[in-house]
């Protein structure tokens, strides 16, 4: 399985564009207000930051994945400490992405369709697209997919101008202050601190060296996107009202109208989030699969995804309630994924590995 540069970008930018326009938004804007744009941009350079060291670390040992360098680097015990730390992220995602992909698109689509029906569908596709193509599969079709959200986004935002007022982002920066623009990067980086999923990549890439740049782009143009679709918002709903609505970027769309026919555009705006969904969970039951295979030293890794894509269906079915949710969002993700697998475990794999580098090349 080899990847390209290209396809290491399109990963990047889908599988955090739909996400982080359905879920981070209203949060976003709740807490900054009229400046969450700004928290936007802020969370994107943070984002950049994240990728770019987790990138570096990998370029270490280009041809090792994480499962591997980071035993390399620490030992087999500390390094299986590591692993696991990130297995329980992995194998915990699927399932709550795949429960709110399924709750969302019931909601909007299918209100009398059973909710293990949905989920199965997207199970099975997940599973053929990482069974058949590995991360080469996935990687192709996020080359076509991402296309498709990049055009969607920007055509549904070019068609919602004329709702737009701007009078309603101003004052900038006069009723929030740095505090609170400050407190609405949080979910946002959330988000784009999944992004250290690169370190399973680099090892698969054809040129190695094209992952940086490629990945930091990736990311770069989704905060971007997401930057611009937070605006647009608040130019048409105004801070208030976009803080209460559950996906206010999909609400918006609803408010396009152009020459009386070009109406109901909400399916585009699905479609938007269903393709990088689907991108985003096959990844997560790639990296799961063939990281579980590495870890256990297991020779065929696919058939590790059987057990991987019933682990999360099953998660996903008997999902708990909204407070297992802002449990895991307020608590797990703040204060234990984001410092430590977003942040403290790539920088401490990049410290040590760039230090066994220079050792290294100093004897020689």
């Amino acid at each position: 399985m080899k990847i390209s540069g290209l396809q290491i970008f399109w990963m990047m930018f889908t599988f955090e564009t739909g996400n982080l326009l359905l879920s981070t938004i209203s949060p976003t804007i709740a807490a900054a207000k009229q400046d969450a744009w700004i928290s936007y941009l802020i969370a994107s350079l943070v984002g950049i930051l994240i990728v770019f060291i987790a990138t570096k670390a990998s370029l270490l040992y280009p041809n090792q994945t994480l499962i591997e360098f980071s035993q390399t680097l620490l030992g087999k015990w500390l390094g299986s400490i590591i692993v696991i730390i990130y297995l329980i992220q992995w194998y915990s995602v699927i399932g709550i992405i795949l429960r709110g992909f399924g709750d969302f698109t019931i909601t909007l689509l299918f209100s009398s369709t059973p909710p293990w029906l949905v989920l199965l569908t997207m199970v099975t596709l997940m599973i053929y697209v990482t069974y058949s193509g590995g991360i080469e599969g996935i990687g192709r079709c996020s080359e076509v997919f991402g296309i498709m959200v990049i055009l969607m986004v920007t055509l549904l935002t070019i068609l919602s101008i004329p709702n737009m007022d701007v009078d309603k982002v101003l004052p900038v920066l006069a009723d929030s202050g740095l505090g609170p623009i400050l407190k609405g990067t949080l979910t946002p980086v959330l988000y784009l601190g999944e992004s250290v999923m690169v370190m399973m990549f680099v090892s698969f890439m054809a040129e190695p060296t094209q992952a940086l740049s490629k990945a930091i782009w990736g990311v770069a143009l989704s905060s971007f996107l997401v930057s611009m679709a937070t605006l647009s918002v608040l130019m048409i709903f105004g801070p208030e009202v976009a803080a209460k609505l559950r996906a206010p970027a999909f609400d918006a769309v609803s408010y396009i109208s152009v020459m009386g026919f070009i109406q109901n555009l909400q399916i585009i705006a699905i479609l938007v989030w269903i393709l990088s969904v689907f991108i985003k969970l096959s990844l997560y039951l790639f990296i799961a699969s063939y990281g579980t295979a590495q870890w256990l030293k297991l020779k065929d890794w696919r058939k590790v995804i059987w057990v991987v894509a019933a682990l999360g269906f099953v998660h996903a079915l008997l999902y708990p309630n909204i407070t297992y949710t802002r449990f895991y969002m307020e608590e797990y993700s703040n204060y234990f994924l984001l410092p430590v697998n977003m942040i403290g475990i790539p920088c401490l794999l990049w410290l040590v590995g760039s230090i066994r580098k220079a050792k290294k090349n100093g004897l020689s």
